[in-house]
């Protein structure tokens, strides 16, 4: 194959993957935005059932469990991941966030609740900026 004839097939393919994860992505922007707005309703469009509100506790929680263990994975290289770190410390600082507009509309969540919140909102954050203050002094 021509290597222009190549070069234009992977052009096409990248249009076309970008165009599919764009399309996708629209399923958690949505329902993550339906989720912040509705709270524990969009599980069922009134009260919850508990094996649907058991679902989607669990995978939020694969979720948690998978950002702590990437957390965990730039270990090793602190001073090269700034990107991806900072990152999930977006994915992390949205879900504070989601998690302090139901503070403010509902009312005070149990303690636990606020202690993740502050992780999400301070602790985080904090890490965020002296990952990215030590990759500068580090790297140069």
């Amino acid at each position: 194959m021509p290597a222009v004839e190549h070069a234009y097939r992977a052009q096409i393919e990248r249009r076309l993957l970008q165009a599919a994860i764009i399309l996708a992505a629209c399923v958690p922007v949505l329902g993550g935005l339906a989720g912040i707005i509705m709270g524990a309703r969009l599980l069922d469009g009134s009260a919850p059932d508990q094996l649907s509100f058991d679902s989607h506790a669990r995978y939020l929680s694969g979720l948690l469990l998978g950002i702590g263990l990437a957390f965990w994975s730039f270990v090793p290289q602190i001073e090269r991941i700034g990107g991806p770190f900072c990152l999930l410390t977006a994915v992390i600082v949205t879900g504070g966030l989601a998690r302090l507009a139901s503070f403010v509309v509902d009312g005070q969540p149990s303690l636990i609740m606020q202690c993740a919140l502050v992780m999400e909102l301070c602790v985080t954050p904090l890490l965020c900026l002296w990952q990215n203050n030590y990759q500068r002094r580090a790297v140069g």
